[in-house]
């Protein structure tokens, strides 16, 4: 049965940042992995306890098939987190991770004092600018491996091994069929204040279109436009960190 995994973003098990001033819940994007969010972990710790939810398929999570819904993969995801206890709660996603933690939030949100204190949204259009655009979805592995490699996310050593290929395809295909049938949760279902960040050259989200992501909530809405392409977070990553250390509450407000 499918199931969800949260990782401790630094990788060193289990009770880490129980006296953190906040929580951050990491998403990664479409093939990726909770190791994506182990430098900003390691920047944040100790005040900031860093989640990085690992999707079935991948890593530790190779013997799984991948969850092809992201409404499933949400549920599952808020079962796992439980209610955020007495500290603050953030989310994070970047891509394919943004669309999914948007989910979680709105889970979250129905839940008696459950709503996350903040959602950073990454590399995502937003969804009312989704809904009325058709997506060039990848036909096939040829495509799919080409659109990896135009959005500069995967490693190419990867992309060039054929073994290690056929490790990662699995995952691939999983999120990107999850994507491709995914309708988002329509409406203005939060109150929490989101923040979005984009490269001002992403091919898959546009400056204009992570604007209308302020649709969503009626909360406070931010947006942080860095020179770069859909990884944009690989290049800035001190940027971004310390970005993100400014925004996230703690537990004196």
């Amino acid at each position: 049965m499918a199931h969800a995994h949260v990782n401790t973003g630094t990788g060193t098990g289990t009770g880490m940042g129980v006296d953190a001033d906040c929580e951050l819940v990491c998403f990664p994007h479409a093939g990726g992995s909770a190791v994506y969010w182990r430098p900003l972990a390691m920047q944040l710790a100790p005040a900031v306890d860093v989640l990085a939810v690992q999707y079935p398929g991948r890593l530790d999570r190779l013997g799984e098939a991948p969850v092809e819904d992201l409404h499933l993969l949400a549920d599952l995801i808020v079962e796992a987190l439980g209610p955020p206890g007495d500290r603050p709660r953030a989310l994070l996603g970047h891509s394919m991770g943004a669309s999914l933690a948007y989910e979680v939030a709105v889970r979250l949100a129905r839940l008696p004092g459950g709503e996350p204190d903040l959602l950073v949204l990454s590399g995502r259009r937003a969804p009312a600018v989704a809904r009325r655009r058709a997506e060039d979805w990848p036909r096939g592995d040829a495509e799919l491996i080409g659109r990896m490699r135009g959005l500069g996310g995967t490693d190419a050593a990867l992309l060039d091994d054929p073994e290690l290929l056929d490790l990662i395809l699995p995952a691939l295909r999983g999120d990107y069929r999850a994507l491709a049938s995914y309708e988002d949760t329509q409406g203005r279902p939060l109150s929490c204040p989101v923040v979005v960040l984009t490269g001002d050259r992403d091919p898959e989200a546009a400056v204009e279109d992570v604007m209308a992501w302020r649709e969503q909530t009626s909360g406070d809405f931010r947006t942080r436009v860095f020179e770069g392409g859909h990884f944009f977070l690989n290049d800035h990553a001190r940027e971004v960190t310390d970005l993100v250390r400014t925004l996230l509450p703690t537990r004196a407000g």
